[in-house]
């Protein structure tokens, strides 16, 4: 159930401080990944881009909420 009109419950602010955390974490990445194209790593350059790529993804799945309101069939016995 949502908050009352010019108030906020706790349900809210758990979800403003995701979005927060949601909001840096993306930052954080952009400013790492562009810091990452810039340098010279010389022969490691593609296991740094290829980890990069790793934890993007990795952050994209743990922000992404990937449960379901339904509930999986039972096989039949």
């Amino acid at each position: 159930m949502g908050s009352k009109r010019f108030s906020l419950n706790g349900v809210d602010l758990i979800k403003m401080g995701k979005g927060l955390l949601i909001a840096a974490g993306g930052a954080a990445l952009t400013y790492i990944s562009e810091w990452a194209s810039g340098s010279d790593f010389g022969i490691l350059t593609p296991l740094i881009t290829a980890g990069l790529a790793v934890v993007v993804n990795a952050f994209r799945k743990f922000v992404t909420d990937g449960s379901s309101d339904e509930q999986p069939a039972e096989p039949a016995a």
